[in-house]
């Protein structure tokens, strides 16, 4: 008879303190200070919160570059102290504080960007969520995969996967919601391919998601220089969901247009991150799926099928990066393009880390890089000086710095990476 599993046989702490969130955050808050701040340029910069019409609309607000940077950077600076004293009485740093240091520090380098021009900060916000939606989409499949104890590296090709797909079927049916539901259906089945390896023969996880996505952008490239660049218009020319705008909501100041003016795609990114973590951290099943990721012979004992719970929520991890595909390609740019994923299943790896294994603490990193991707266009507008190969690569920095001092010494599912063999 099986036994039943109790949320506190396998609970264990995820975090452990450091003192690097508090060291970063005390680098950052001296940057400010000196560099945005006291050495920053004075020009008035107009932060635009609101779209010119609305019935909510509210004022501009304008101020001084250098004294919005003083102003804030001293706001970083108690979050810093607090932060270190945290630390100190060996308590982790909250991810939300964190995410509040981060939106400051934000918004004095757009200060200082846009020194002497405007801010458009619902337009900023809007394309930062909306960038955002492949990595929240793919790092909820990479939390699902790690949960359970498997690896799952091979979100860029999952998430390519479903772009290419959801292009060809959307174009060729003439329907987006069938686009939608085949990238999830291919990169389910390719995250098959991922579970049956990894659990069933114990191949190296790591290298099946590799090897995964190198064979994914070799079709897809192939695919696309054979058959869609020569016949794009009947393959390859899905368009886009309608942008569907919530009445008086989507109004609202700031986050009005971001939240409530959006594709179906972004909406459906909406719906998946509270039931992922619901059916994670408040079902039976999802207790289960967490069991085995952490000790699977405990969870073998006491009556779960460890290879059939992996498999299963492995492939469900792969049908919602495989949506996040989809809404690069059906969601956004309107076409598939070569290699369109462009890193950012890489990215949504390390958001897992970054948050945690937690889908509302990875949705929110994940927003940070579709900052600083969007940024890469909107700072080249307002600030042309600055180097373009520089703007390119501050996604990469950010992921860099994010993972290396935020994350703090996190530690995975105990399990992760580790194949398992019944008896």
């Amino acid at each position: 008879m099986a036994i039943e599993v109790t949320p506190g046989m396998f609970s264990s702490k995820q975090v452990k303190p450091s003192m690097k969130a508090g060291l970063v955050m005390a680098a950052f808050t001296l940057l400010t200070l000196y560099t945005f701040g006291f050495a920053g340029n004075a020009a008035i910069v107009t932060f635009q919160l609101s779209d010119k019409g609305h019935a909510l609309s509210v004022p501009d607000f304008a101020v001084s570059s250098s004294a919005f940077a003083i102003l804030v950077g001293g706001l970083m600076g108690v979050i810093t102290l607090v932060a270190t004293a945290l630390t100190i009485l060996k308590r982790v740093v909250p991810m939300w504080l964190s995410l509040i240091f981060g939106l400051l520090w934000i918004s004095t380098l757009l200060g200082w960007l846009a020194a002497g021009n405007v801010v458009p900060v619902s337009f900023i916000l809007s394309n930062a969520v909306v960038l955002a939606v492949p990595i929240i989409l793919g790092a909820l499949g990479g939390v699902i995969s790690e949960r359970v104890g498997v690896v799952n590296i091979a979100i860029e090709g999952q998430l390519l996967t479903g772009a290419f797909v959801a292009s060809v079927i959307g174009s060729v049916t003439d329907n987006l919601w069938l686009g939608v539901a085949a990238a999830a259906i291919a990169s389910a089945i390719l995250s098959m391919a991922l579970a049956s390896l990894a659990i069933k023969y114990l191949v190296d996880q790591i290298i099946i998601g590799v090897l995964i996505n190198l064979l994914v952008i070799g079709v897809t490239n192939f695919l696309y220089s054979q058959w869609l660049a020569n016949d794009g218009q009947n393959v390859n020319y899905p368009g886009t969901f309608d942008v569907l705008s919530i009445p008086i909501l989507s109004e609202i100041p700031i986050i009005g247009q971001a939240l409530f003016a959006n594709r179906v795609t972004v909406y459906l990114c909406f719906v998946l991150v509270p039931l992922v973590w619901f059916m994670l951290f408040k079902t039976k099943l999802g207790l289960r799926a967490r069991a085995v990721g952490e000790h699977p012979l405990a969870a073998d004992t006491v009556g779960i099928n460890v290879a059939r719970t992996r498999f299963w929520w492995v492939t469900t991890g792969g049908a919602i990066a495989g949506i996040g595909g989809a809404a690069l390609s059906i969601g956004n740019v309107g076409a598939f393009g070569r290699e369109m994923s462009g890193g950012l299943g890489f990215i949504a790896l390390a958001v897992v880390i970054l948050g945690r294994w937690q889908p509302f603490y990875v949705s929110a990193a994940a927003l940070l890089f579709g900052f600083a991707i969007i940024m890469r266009v909107w700072a080249n507008q307002v600030s042309p000086g600055i180097p373009t190969d520089f703007i390119t690569m501050v996604p990469y920095l950010v992921t860099l710095i994010a993972v290396t001092g935020f994350a703090g010494k996190v530690r995975p599912p105990a399990a992760s990476g580790q194949p398992y063999t019944k008896g």
